[in-house]
């Protein structure tokens, strides 16, 4: 498995147990306590490393390419995904994902943001950087959901909206305020999860929910940390330190009221165990849903205003 440049020393361990181990079985030698000692150390290294994460180490954390995508969880997750295509008025955008889905026999409406693998399909899905279109999707999803009262659950996972011409022309910042706009007047339960990168405007238009997760290597920034200081320092390399100032991490986030619940994930990150992270975020979305399912449409609405309303209030 790929590493990071700060997990070096563990991918550096890790490839000499696996050396060894071969070696040893390949010419029939008793290694296990040796391996007992490297595996050791290597525990050890792994708790350190991680127990001290900087905000710019999670960050790197939250766009590894192997960490799993929306469709991976809906996957691992979910029965019966049905998705849903289109905006009604331009096209269909692949960057962002909507449809029919079962959790546990529960009919729900599930979306979010959908990176690729690799070079073929990135360009598929925009690298997660949806369009106008894929906004209108969402809400035009979300308003079929407050008609037949399924609860929604969404996934967010992007850099960014995508600024380019096109989706300009189209209307880029309206379908978003739209959505901003729209969204605290669903009325049914919406639930939002950022899996990776919550970037800006771009992860805010589908973002307005009455619970708020994030995975505790996700981030959640009004802009990127290279944005950030490219504006301030005029300078994309100071993006660590701007990582530490934007105060975007899970941590800090549930800290000042933004989010409330960070979902834990396996030492290392999600892309090293994606079924145990899923049944976490299993946990977390059923737990929520009950907890939301209990409340009536007045008071669903009413605490979710209060909600919104409260954050940022200082002192």
């Amino acid at each position: 498995m790929a590493g990071l440049d700060f997990e070096k020393p563990i991918t550096e361990l890790e490839k000499k147990i696996h050396e060894l181990r071969g070696f040893g079985s390949d010419k029939k030698i008793d290694l296990s306590s040796e391996l007992k000692r490297l595996e050791d150390k290597l525990e050890h290294l792994k708790k350190d490393t991680y127990a001290n994460l900087t905000a710019w180490q999670r960050v790197q954390i939250a766009r590894h390419p192997q960490r799993p995508y929306t469709l991976d969880y809906i996957n691992m997750l979910m029965a019966d995904f049905m998705e849903l295509h289109g905006d009604r008025a331009f096209a269909d955008d692949k960057a962002m994902v909507c449809g029919l889905a079962r959790l546990d026999g529960q009919k729900i409406i599930v979306m979010g943001h959908q990176k690729g693998r690799d070079t073929k399909e990135n360009l598929k899905r925009n690298f997660g950087c949806a369009h106008p279109e894929g906004y209108r999707k969402a809400l035009r999803v979300m308003q079929l959901a407050e008609e037949f009262n399924l609860p929604i659950v969404i996934f967010i996972d992007t850099p960014g909206a995508y600024p380019g011409i096109g989706a300009e022309e189209r209307g880029q910042s309206q379908a978003i305020a739209l959505n901003l706009r729209e969204m605290p007047c669903i009325a049914v339960p919406i639930i939002t999860i950022v899996i990776g990168e919550g970037g800006s405007g771009g992860a805010l238009g589908i973002g307005v929910s009455d619970k708020i997760c994030v995975l505790e290597n996700a981030y959640y920034s009004v802009i990127s940390p290279e944005g950030c200081a490219a504006i301030l320092w005029k300078d994309g390399a100071k993006a660590p330190e701007a990582a530490e100032v934007l105060k975007l991490t899970a941590q800090d986030l549930l800290k000042i009221g933004i989010i409330d619940e960070i979902v834990p994930e396996p030492l290392g990150g999600a892309h090293r165990d994606p079924q145990k992270t899923a049944q976490s975020l299993k946990e977390a979305i059923s737990r929520n849903l009950r907890l939301l399912g209990g409340l009536t449409k007045e008071e669903l609405l009413k605490l979710r205003y209060k909600k919104y309303r409260g954050m940022g209030v200082v002192g």
